[in-house]
């Protein structure tokens, strides 16, 4: 069986489910980064780069995947969580 494959939606490269981080808004409406990849509700997947999160930032993709505003606090914490993935 092969791996999944999902798409970065800031630099739109195609990379196996593991090597991505995937972003939640829960049913609650909360916007996370999802360490196990299992959390419930609407995701999107980020590369483990600090640039690919400022350009899907800059690009409003991650808004429009997740349906959502996302809020400067929020992407402040999503950028800590892909600084200490990528480590």
């Amino acid at each position: 069986m092969t791996e999944p494959v999902r798409m970065c939606v800031g630099c739109r490269n195609h990379a196996p489910k593991k090597e991505l981080i995937r972003i939640v808004r829960t049913p609650e409406g909360d916007i996370v980064a999802d360490a196990r990849g299992k959390a419930s509700g609407r995701g999107a997947y980020i590369c483990r780069k600090a640039a690919c999160l400022e350009k899907a930032r800059k690009s409003r993709a991650l808004e429009r995947m997740l349906n959502a505003a996302i809020s400067p606090q929020t992407y402040e914490a999503l950028a800590a969580a892909v600084e200490a993935a990528d480590e």
